[in-house]
């Protein structure tokens, strides 16, 4: 079987003020820059969009918006479809919220990952999984169908039903989420002084 990407971009963004899918840090969408972290560990990379954005996006990545069926449940609504437009294959997922999200960081986590598990996930200090940083193996489809069937919406539910692999990454900052304006803000003057440093930093060993 595959492995196949999936960055989440949808969801309405309500703290944020704007779609976080299409913030910069990295001098291109942050949908964009997902997708190329998935891309070196995965077989394809596809973004899961709403209709807005499927309409919206310039992009040279496949684009899969939600089954009307699978409607209204989120991020859940994105793997469902997934699984029913790609049979057969595992997905990395990576939301658009995690803008210290590195390829290394991903691939430890793979590294990392008992596979005879249904699925395993970035797990935060707090004792919570990160749905939204995790890998679902294809035998979690039935799973996950019954689940949205019986009117679960949560993928943090799910992850604790089927007693999902947990995983602590190796940078702290890596499961840091902008949600909001002053968030991004934030991120964006840290990630500049780290940029400034590093350029400083470079030019002084300069001979």
């Amino acid at each position: 079987m595959s492995l196949y990407g999936l960055v989440i971009c949808g969801g309405e963004s309500t703290r944020m003020g704007t779609d976080k899918s299409l913030l910069v840090y990295y001098q291109k969408p942050q949908h964009e820059h997902v997708a190329d972290l998935l891309a070196p560990l995965c077989e394809r990379v596809i973004l899961c969009c709403n209709a807005e954005q499927y309409k919206a996006f310039r992009t040279g990545y496949p684009k899969l918006a939600d089954l009307p069926k699978y409607g209204g449940a989120g991020p859940m609504s994105g793997l469902l479809t997934a699984f029913e437009t790609f049979p057969g294959n595992d997905f990395l997922v990576a939301g658009c919220d995690y803008p210290y999200l590195s390829t290394d960081e991903l691939a430890n986590f793979l590294h990392n990952t008992d596979k005879d598990l249904p699925a395993a996930a970035f797990y935060n200090a707090n004792g919570f999984y990160e749905p939204l940083l995790g890998w679902y193996s294809q035998s979690t489809n039935n799973a996950l169908r019954k689940a949205f069937e019986n009117g679960s919406r949560s993928l943090q539910r799910f992850l604790i039903a089927e007693n999902a692999g947990k995983y602590r990454p190796l940078s702290g900052k890596t499961m840091l989420s902008a949600d909001t304006m002053d968030d991004f803000q934030s991120v964006k003057r840290a990630l500049e002084s780290e940029n400034d440093f590093q350029n400083g930093d470079q030019f002084d060993n300069q001979p």
